[in-house]
């Protein structure tokens, strides 16, 4: 566990990974605290508001009863076990049975159509799904196309195809004693699926080390994970590792309580006052998140978050600036993607943030900035955030797909995709995915700085930016713009935002098209998708 005893530099110098070569995080995140004592787990509040505890004897009793089911009904060692379901605690009780039956759990995000369920079922194979019942009637359309499809596991009473299993009638009929399998640190437990962004999401598969190579990178956000009295609450969905490995199974690696809650339209002002109901003290908001309870002005009623952690876009000075004066906790930044987590982050008790960059590397990674040929590049310069293998966060590969999984790395560097620069003190600033980077007029421009700056402006909710050809700049900079309440989009308005980024940046950077929209495209995760701007034109 990272303390704040030292300074950052001797932290990262002298920090060493405790793997060992066995390990399972079924019995890591739930087993060694299920010790008869009742100790708090899961406080879970529902969409009708009624809150239930959990303690983690009651996970290692239910976990156990699914594992042995599984087992009953076929499962074998390896075999896929797909989990559609929101923050609850049926979700973690299928976590922990696959993880300690030694099989591979492939979380799927509720909201996901027809079509994003089929693709992902179908590239993964999935065997068996544990979903609710409005999951159920997405998959009774898809049955037929998913031939290794062969269970389907229903939280409530399904009154659907009898071919599915009642979940809670599964576990009450199985035995609550279980022996985990004895698995590797580098066997497969966790088959994610990328966001999407740029084309058909491919599954990245994660080895049960995955989650000891994420705790570094929770511990230094969360200002030292754990502390007395700490607790955790996301909004992030645990269909990603945002909400399960950015969140859930940290906590319950250190023995710390979680809040579930997910509702299906998040509310900031319901976010706020969920944190001060149940002692949050810990959270991860993403910049979405942090934007739209800025929208809506909120009020914290009930102060006492500890810490604040964010990631996925970056924040900017106005956006970091209001969180704490509205929180009282300054947001630390964090850096990561679906192959390879949480290995860049900030830390206001190490070293002072310095607004827009996304921190410095996190201890037990290394990461740099290189060129196309995998050459390091001198500070300030833009070229691939990399990180270097091995590493315990690092993926074992996409899923089925040697190429995509060669053509991720050069040499013994994980290219994550995006642009950025290191300063001289191993700051690392965002520039833009690297097919967002606008090429205009012999500049190389990454959106994010654009797009904070038009933050700042007092008109701005929300904007992205994106290239969009040009037959003389080769492409130029265009800006779609939600408004705040109040405004109106009028050429005029869009002369006076022009001319505010470009009083705030450069001349060869502020945006000469600007378009007002009503919403801007959005992954599940709340990623923009600029591919889809560009497309628009």
């Amino acid at each position: 566990m990272l303390t704040a005893d030292i300074d950052y530099r001797r932290l990262y110098d002298e920090f060493s990974w405790p793997v060992p070569a066995r390990y399972n995080i079924g019995v890591d995140t739930c087993d060694r605290h299920a010790d008869g004592s009742g100790k708090l787990a899961l406080i879970f509040v529902a969409e009708t508001g009624s809150v239930s505890e959990y303690s983690f004897d009651w996970f290692y009793s239910q976990s156990n009863r699914f594992a042995n089911a599984l087992y009953a009904h076929g499962f074998q060692r390896g075999d896929r076990l797909a989990i559609l379901l929101q923050q609850s605690p049926e979700t973690a009780v299928a976590h922990l049975a696959a993880f300690k039956a030694g099989l591979i759990s492939v979380p799927l995000f509720t909201l996901f159509g027809e079509d994003a369920l089929r693709f992902r079922l179908s590239d993964s194979g999935a065997r068996g799904i544990v979903t609710d019942l409005a999951g159920a009637e997405k998959l009774y359309a898809l049955r037929r196309d998913l031939p290794n499809l062969e269970r389907i596991y229903v939280v409530g009473r399904d009154r659907g195809e009898a071919r599915n299993l009642s979940f809670d009638a599964v576990l009450s009929q199985a035995p609550s004693d279980f022996t985990p399998v004895d698995t590797s640190a580098d066997d497969p437990a966790l088959l994610v699926y990328t966001s999407g962004t740029t084309g058909n999401p491919k599954g990245a598969l994660h080895a049960h080390r995955v989650l000891l190579g994420h705790l570094p990178g929770v511990e230094l956000p969360q200002e030292f994970f754990p502390q007395p009295g700490d607790r955790f609450w996301t909004p992030a969905d645990w269909a990603w590792v945002g909400g399960l490995l950015d969140v859930l199974l940290p906590a319950w690696h250190h023995g710390v309580s979680v809040v579930a809650h997910r509702a299906r339209k998040f509310d900031p002002q319901e976010a706020a006052d969920l944190i001060g109901r149940h002692d949050v003290r810990n959270t991860f908001l993403p910049p979405t998140a942090l934007k739209m309870m800025r929208m809506a002005d909120i009020k914290v009623k009930k102060p006492g978050l500890r810490s604040i952690g964010s990631g996925g876009e970056t924040l900017g000075a106005e956006l970091l600036d209001w969180a704490t004066e509205t929180f009282g906790v300054t947001p630390n930044e964090f850096y990561g993607q679906t192959e390879c987590n949480l290995v860049c982050s900030n830390n206001t008790a190490l070293f002072p943030i310095r607004p827009g960059s996304l921190g410095r590397a996190v201890p037990g990674h290394e990461v740099a900035i290189v060129d196309d040929q995998g050459y390091v590049l001198p500070a300030g310069e833009v070229g691939s955030i990399a990180v270097r293998r091995p590493d315990p966060v690092m993926f074992l590969g996409y899923w089925n797909n040697p190429e995509a999984t060669a053509a991720k790395f050069i040499g013994d560097w994980l290219l994550t995709g995006d642009l950025a620069r290191m300063d001289e003190d191993g700051y690392v600033w965002f520039a833009g995915r690297s097919d967002d980077l606008i090429t205009s007029a012999g500049y190389r421009i990454g959106p994010g700085e654009i797009e904070d700056t038009l933050l700042r402006h007092p008109c701005v909710s929300m904007a992205a930016v994106a290239g969009i050809p040009d037959p003389v700049r080769t492409e130029a900079i265009k800006a779609w713009i939600v408004l705040r309440a109040g405004w109106r989009g009028t050429p005029e308005l869009a002369t006076e935002i022009q001319a505010f980024v470009r009083g705030k940046l450069a001349a060869h950077e502020y945006p000469r098209h600007v378009e007002f929209v009503g919403e801007l495209p959005m992954t599940a995760t709340g990623k923009i998708i600029r591919r889809a701007l560009r497309e628009r034109g």
